[in-house]
Parts: C-alpha cells; structure tokens; sequence
C-alpha cells in the first residue's frame, strides 16, 4: 500500500500512530505530499480529488481518503479492536469526531495567518475557532476522562493526536488550562512509543 503524506499533517498523524499500534507499519510505502488548499500537489488528486492528505492506495480498490476511512480500514485489515463494539463503538467515534473536529478548526486558525494576505486576516474568525477547541477540551475533560483511561481505541489515539497539533500550532493559547485531568491523560498517553515515533518536525 502507499499512504500520501506529510509528517506535519495531524490527520497523517492518526494513521502513523494506528499503523505502529497494530503492526502494520511495513505494508504501508510513505510517499510524501505537499500540498494547500491554494495549490494542491497535483500527484495527489489521482488518489485524492479533494487534493487532501492522507490518502491511502490499495491493490484491492480505488484509493481511500479522510483519515477516518483509512483507520477504520487498516483497523479492520489488521483485525484490530480499535473501534470497540456495542455502546462503546458510538462513544469511541463521538470522541474520533470530537478530536477531528479540534483539528479542523485549529488547522483553519493557522491557514488564516499563514495563506491570508495580513490585511484580510479576521481576529474574530481566529478567536471562534479557538472557541471550538476550547469547548471541545473543556468537554473532554469533564465528560470523556474514564473512556480515556481506558483500554487502547481509535477515540484515545484520535484526541492525543489532535492536542498535539495544538501545541505544535497553538502552544502559547494555553489548553491546558482548567483541564488538569485531560493534561495528565495526554502527558502520558504521549510518552507511548508510537507517539513519540510520529511527532511532527520542528516548527
């Protein structure tokens, strides 16, 4: 298989740490990608129409994109448990869509200051998504820390991966705070091996 890549893409990051987690990480050629909304690798949009990292090309069916299908793929290609079954099933894609939505919006906060021209830039529209990231660790924090102590899932992996695009991206806006236990959760659950293989270049 061939995964489109970008070591600084969050989404990217989701797969990586699936494929270390589940032993996969030997079935899968990166092929790396540059790309932005504004000029989109052209070698992407064969797999990808959307011109989007990850996209995943397999022998047995056109290619897959949105980092949600491929995990849920490789998940099932490995005969994995990440996605649980039964009431928990529901909860672990509550918290996958939870974690995704915290990096669309930390992810539209840093396109507004690094593709925005200085004077079309919208302070307003910078602090409503960060209103959607707060919101979302506030909510973590006080609702999803027991299935976070939980057995390994695909909800766990998708929520550290997206506080860690926070900090890569948004460090100084401070998440941490007030959310001591979800702090904690992430300091830990980052010290995994396959965390620490898949963090993202230096700013």
């Amino acid at each position: 298989m061939k995964l489109a890549y970008s070591p600084t893409s969050p989404y990217v990051r989701k797969i990586m740490v699936l494929l270390h987690e589940t032993g996969q990480l030997a079935d899968v050629a990166l092929e790396t990608r540059t790309t932005t909304p504004l000029e989109p690798d052209q070698n992407l949009l064969s797999s990808n129409p959307l011109g989007k990292v990850p996209a995943l090309e397999r022998a047995e069916g056109p290619a897959l994109y949105d980092s949600r299908v491929i995990c849920a793929y490789l998940n099932d290609r490995a005969k994995g448990s990440l996605y649980g079954s039964g009431a928990r099933h529901w909860d672990i894609l509550t918290l996958e869509a939870t974690a995704d939505g915290i990096l669309d919006a930390a992810l539209l906060m840093a396109y507004e200051w690094r593709m925005r021209p200085e004077d079309k830039r919208m302070d307003a529209w910078v602090d409503g998504q960060w209103g959607k990231v707060a919101r979302a660790c506030a909510a973590l924090n006080t609702r999803w820390m027991s299935h976070l102590a939980g057995p390994l899932d695909m909800g766990q992996i998708a929520v550290a991966c997206a506080l860690g695009y926070v900090d890569f991206r948004h460090d100084a806006r401070g998440w941490r705070t007030g959310n001591d236990a979800l702090a904690a959760w992430y300091a830990q659950f980052d010290s995994r091996p396959s965390m620490q293989a898949t963090r993202p270049p230096a700013a």
